[in-house]
């Protein structure tokens, strides 16, 4: 009577079987290590956008489909412990010497957006930069499918051992998929995380040679010469930029701050926006921050400046508009959100951040907003930056919580952009807070760019902007600010589908707009 071939457990099965599964476990880590850190790699330049992240994934899916197909191949050819471990070293080499390697080409695109957005030159940098990411990730495919191939002993348990062994590449992946952004960037930056993840693979290649040659391998030098390239790269800026006075990388950001004209400003990321200013010797900064202090002035007059009671801020970053709420409506209680507690951190030592009645809250703007007891005067949604737009923070669910956490007077107000002759987006929130307010108005700050749109709690008209002007003037900045805006009032037509929980397509709205943005730049208008 036939048989099953009986099982070989994890405890039944050779050394040299038990760190052929040990390798394919580092290199799954690895793998995903590098695909998280390329996009930390790539932030300062061309941002974290769902395209990026979408060129990025692909890119590494497809190099680990063509590492599949050689490994296969050079395993049948080859099937020796001393060829797979070989190669792992060359990989680990290869991932160590990717942001160095990138170096070049991500300078050239940095030169290319300060020179005013150079499309062609971005996108031969971006490629480029693929390009070097495709050769360590081509050669790490290769080791599932030769682990695979010097691991089988029987063809009948052939499904077992290499079901056992991609699922080893698997849970090796989901640590690499956490370790860069919540402990390795944050801590010892992104250069030095692809040069630990290719001395993991060295390692484990250096100890499988060791292991068969029972003496140093001369891949050793490999290591050596990564070592030197990290030594060479110590200290080197991540960004090179005129006025830049500090830098640091995050969990969710690449953070610098830079000095011009005597003002200092926040950037995050690609630094194709600001998000906080301050200068030492004005309040004003000719952007929505000086804005968002009109939203009040929009109820019904009489509506003096004494009826404010307090403001919150989703995308507080460095607290730029607190110190222009406190200058205009006195030292009223503000809470500040901010997601990322390295922002703050930033705010408060270069951006005077750090009001008596000011109290920062660190977590996503929508569950620190619902879970609070607080109502407010204003609240202030600064967390739209093109393209960079949380969809759960645009929504009919959302802006319903916002409404909750508002007097009976209350108004929010949001920076929302747009491209020249493209009011897309504007009127898709309009139409959005038309759901949840009786009445939505907009300023355009910048002729084609910004736009602050409000929503009242109450019934209101326009024209309450300027009836309520007398009564803010005298106030510092908000008179000003007022009477400059009075006749840039306008009401934004309510144009699409209004967003949801279940249907918050803002990205692709967002990559609509970006579309037709670079197509119009390409073709002239």
């Amino acid at each position: 009577m036939p048989t099953s071939p009986r099982r070989e457990t994890p405890a039944e099965a050779s050394p040299g079987r038990r760190y052929l599964y040990f390798t394919v476990f580092c290199s799954g880590l690895v793998s995903l290590g590098v695909e998280l850190s390329a996009a930390s790699l790539v932030r300062p330049f061309y941002g974290t956008t769902n395209l990026v992240w979408a060129a990025l994934i692909g890119l590494i899916l497809l190099c680990l489909s063509a590492g599949h197909f050689l490994g296969g191949r050079w395993a049948d050819r080859s099937p020796h412990p001393e060829t797979l471990y070989t190669i792992l070293c060359w990989a680990g080499l290869a991932v160590g010497a990717v942001p160095y390697a990138t170096r070049p080409l991500l300078g050239r695109a940095a030169a290319a957006a300060t020179a005013g957005l150079d499309l062609v030159l971005l996108g031969v940098a971006f490629m480029g930069v693929l390009l070097v990411l495709a050769v360590p990730v081509v050669l790490l495919g290769t080791v599932s499918p030769f682990v695979v191939r010097l691991s089988l002993r029987d063809v009948r348990t052939s499904g077992d051992v290499a079901g056992r062994i991609y699922a080893l590449s698997t849970v090796g992946s989901v640590l690499g998929a956490f370790l860069p952004d919540l402990l390795l960037v944050p801590t010892i930056g992104t250069r030095m995380t692809f040069v630990l993840l290719g001395m993991l693979a060295l390692a484990v290649g250096g100890v499988g040679l060791w292991r068969g040659r029972r003496r140093m391998p001369a891949e050793a030098l490999l290591a050596v010469m990564l070592g030197a390239l990290a030594w060479w790269g110590r200290g080197l800026p991540i960004k090179e930029a005129a006025g830049a006075i500090h830098e640091e990388e995050s969990a969710y950001n690449y953070i610098q701050v830079r000095e011009e004209a005597g003002c200092r400003l926040l950037l995050l990321n690609e630094g194709q926006a600001i998000h906080s200013l301050w200068c030492a010797d004005t309040l004003e900064t000719r952007g929505p921050w000086d804005h968002f202090l009109l939203g009040p002035l929009f109820n019904p007059p009489p509506h003096p400046p004494e009826r404010v009671q307090s403001m919150a801020v989703v995308g507080l970053a460095a607290g730029t508009v607190v110190e222009q709420f406190m200058a205009a409506y006195g030292p009223l209680p503000v809470d500040g959100i901010e997601i990322d507690p390295a922002v703050v951190e930033v705010g408060r030592r270069f951006f005077a951040l750090g009001a008596p009645t000011l109290r920062v809250l660190v977590g996503d703007g929508r569950r620190v907003l619902a879970r609070s007891e607080e109502r407010y005067s204003l609240i202030v949604v600064d967390a739209y930056r093109l393209p960079y737009i949380p969809p759960h923070l645009t929504t009919v669910e959302f802006f319903r919580i916002v409404r909750d956490h508002l007097t009976t007077d209350g108004v929010v107000a949001i920076n929302v952009g747009q491209t020249p002759g493209d009011p897309a987006l504007v009127e898709a929130i309009a139409a959005t807070l038309r759901e949840v307010f009786p009445s939505v108005h907009a300023v355009e700050i910048d002729p084609g760019m910004n736009v602050v749109v409000y929503a009242t709690v109450q019934q209101t008209v326009a024209t309450n902007l300027r009836a309520n002007l007398p009564l803010a003037m005298g106030r510092p900045l908000l008179g000003e600010v007022a009477s400059a805006a009075a006749d840039r009032v306008y009401a934004p037509h309510a144009g699409g589908v209004a967003f949801t929980d279940d249907r918050a397509s803002i990205e692709w709205e967002t990559n609509k707009v970006l579309f037709r943005y670079l197509l119009r730049s390409m073709v002239g208008d």
